[in-house]
């Protein structure tokens, strides 16, 4: 049994790899690698929703003692600001003592290897014995070739998966009714993470709720997350944060929605994120706090309606 079952795993891999071939590569299939990995994902949590299959922990004998990345001490480090601070002022303190026309000429080299083609190695090194921070350097490659956003897996159709969500989609119906449009829900991954599978989950289930999702992948800033939401006028915001920089990333994207008039809008965070800060992030206005224990997503879903609900007229 054992063995059929290697060999059937390994038939399968191998069909796989046909496809890709097919495709032209894994480059080529880069996007249909993302969305079946996603969709692959989504099948498995809802078998994990359903108890098909059992995660301990999760969905059963959930009891434990306190997880030692959320109790305790040592769970997850916190850097001193006045570190930050310090750095700041050391690299402020060597731009300021460096040569600035060698790193102007530098830039320019850098620059202009770039926009023709050309080797960047040698204007490369130029720049990094003029000075040039790492900073510099990778602001003159995306202003001259733009900034690569790798596939979501995340489409803006929905899936065939809609079996259960019957009781949401009608309450997002009757929601965006009241809205004029449907409901607009943006999904953000602020931080340095790279883990996107929660992310994705949120927005893949969303989508098949009814909801007109966006999400745009890893790695944006408060300020770009911000400034898409004022764009497209969402009625909530959430974000996906498992680095562990949840405090000094959410109390900056909450400046910035109010600074922008969106004070209004919910925001809600799901993440590995101890009691005590979810406190703190519910003091700075955040609306619901999601842990690896909430994994029920239809759940996180129906509280998106209910956030939405009470401010639907004014929308």
């Amino acid at each position: 049994m054992v063995a059929a079952k290697v060999e059937d795993l390994k038939q399968g891999a191998r069909d796989e790899l046909a496809l890709l071939d097919q495709m032209g590569g894994a480059i080529a299939a880069i996007d249909y690698m993302k969305s079946r990995l996603v969709e692959s994902n989504a099948a498995r949590l809802g078998r994990i929703e359903t108890n098909e299959t059992v995660v301990v922990g999760v969905n059963r004998w959930q009891q434990a003692e306190p997880s030692p990345l959320t109790a305790g001490d040592g769970g997850i480090m916190t850097v001193d600001p006045a570190v930050e601070q310090d750095q700041i002022g050391r690299l402020e303190a060597w731009r300021a003592e460096r040569d600035a026309d060698a790193v102007a000429a530098a830039l320019d080299a850098l620059r202009q290897a770039a926009r023709t083609g050309g080797n960047v190695m040698p204007a490369s090194i130029q720049a990094a014995r003029a000075g040039v921070t790492t900073g510099e350097w990778a602001g003159v490659m995306r202003a001259i070739h733009g900034e690569y956003r790798g596939p979501t897996g995340v489409s803006q159709a929905q899936s065939n998966r809609t079996e259960g969500l019957e009781e949401i989609r009608e309450a997002v119906d009757a929601v965006s009714a009241r809205l004029g449009r449907r409901l607009k829900f943006l999904v953000g991954k602020p931080g340095l993470d790279g883990h996107s599978n929660g992310a994705e989950q949120i927005a893949f289930r969303a989508r098949d709720c009814g909801m007109d999702i966006t999400y745009e992948g890893i790695r944006l800033t408060p300020e770009e997350i911000v400034a898409r939401a004022q764009e497209q006028n969402v009625h909530v915001v959430g974000l996906s944060i498992l680095s562990g920089s949840h405090l000094p990333l959410i109390e900056d994207l909450m400046g910035r929605m109010l600074a922008a008039g969106m004070g209004h809008v919910p925001v809600i965070v799901g993440g590995i994120i101890p009691d005590d800060d979810a406190a703190r992030l519910s003091a700075m206005g955040v609306a619901r706090v999601y842990t690896p224990k909430d994994f029920q997503l239809n759940t996180i879903m129906m509280d998106i309606v209910g956030l939405v609900a009470p401010g639907a007229a004014a929308a």
